[in-house]
């Protein structure tokens, strides 16, 4: 077995960076090195490993499997000693630490700022660095905590549930007034509807599946699509259109009656919103508060109407 005296660093960081660039003249230039050494070091890596971690083809270099499982951990050794050391210079000394967070566009523009406030008071030895992600895809740096809008699923990663999604038809007051006492359908036939995108799934969807589900004839194949539900919600906070959005990601333009549902219907459609970490950062003390605070923090939206969230959850699964 390989201990932790012998590990072979050079070799490592010389595989990290072309399993990176998918290049061994790249990693000699990423590192400032010779090519024949970067080739020297993943050959000692791959004799002492007894496997390959490349398949060399003419024009083509890919990982193997064993390169492939190998990368990540390397990559992301790497990534967290380069993050402790700057983030000892940054602080001259000092004990903060940073953690790396990232979260959906919606979820960090409802809740990033209570959550930094809040932590920073209760926990200020730890630095959230929070970053959204826009799109789907890996982040270039893998982040320590990621908050996922995702369906529960079976993964190699250590998966919380914050909340399970409540989809419900949400309007400007005004416009809810304008059509008070229609039926559903002449309210939704009358009105503008709202989309959020789905990287999965055609823009309308989820009001298909809110009409079929509620029994209701309606066309709503039709109206104004966003890429995030943020975006959505401010185009009906302008008075305008009518969406479907979780009432728990908005349940403070709820309360306080920015937001109103029109009528009492609401569907589930088995997404989520999960704490996701890779299981050897549970030795992390302070990833492991972070996690343990952030599913404190919302643990009254994971527990509310239990049995229906289990059913999705189970459904989902």
């Amino acid at each position: 077995m390989i201990d932790r005296r012998w590990l072979p660093l050079n070799a490592l960081r010389a595989f990290e960076a072309v399993g990176r660039h998918h290049s061994f003249t790249a990693a000699a230039n990423a590192l400032s090195v010779s090519q024949s050494a970067i080739s020297r070091h993943v050959i000692s890596l791959e004799a002492l490993l007894g496997v390959s971690l490349f398949e060399r083809k003419p024009q083509q270099l890919t990982l193997t499997e064993a390169g492939a499982a190998l990368l990540p951990a390397v990559s992301k050794s790497f990534d967290r000693m380069e993050q402790a050391l700057n983030d000892i210079v940054a602080e001259g000394g000092g004990r903060a630490r940073k953690l790396r967070v990232l979260m959906p566009p919606s979820f960090a523009h409802q809740f990033a700022v209570p959550i930094l406030r809040d932590l920073r008071a209760e926990c200020p030895d730890i630095i959230l660095d929070i970053e959204s992600a826009p799109t789907p895809g890996m982040p270039v740096r893998e982040p320590d905590l990621t908050l996922a809008y995702a369906k529960p699923e079976v993964s190699d990663q250590i998966s919380d549930l914050l909340w399970m999604v409540t989809l419900a038809p949400l309007c400007h007051p005004d416009v809810a007034r304008r059509h008070a006492g229609k039926p559903v359908a002449a309210f939704l036939a009358e009105s503008e509807i709202l989309h959020v995108k789905h990287d999965r799934m055609p823009r309308h969807q989820r009001w298909e599946t809110f009409v079929r589900q509620s029994g209701i004839a309606a066309e709503v194949d039709r109206g104004l699509a966003f890429d995030t539900a943020i975006l959505a919600a401010q185009y009906a906070l302008s008075g305008e259109g009518i969406a479907l959005l979780d009432r728990h990601m908005f349940a403070a333009d709820i309360a306080a009656g920015r937001l109103v549902a029109p009528f009492d219907l609401t569907i589930e459609d088995g997404y989520g919103y999960f704490i996701n970490i890779h299981p050897e950062d549970l030795a992390d003390p302070a990833i492991a508060l972070v996690r343990s605070w952030l599913i404190r923090r919302f643990a009254g939206l994971a527990l509310r109407d239990g049995p229906a969230r289990i059913a999705v959850l189970n459904r989902a699964g």
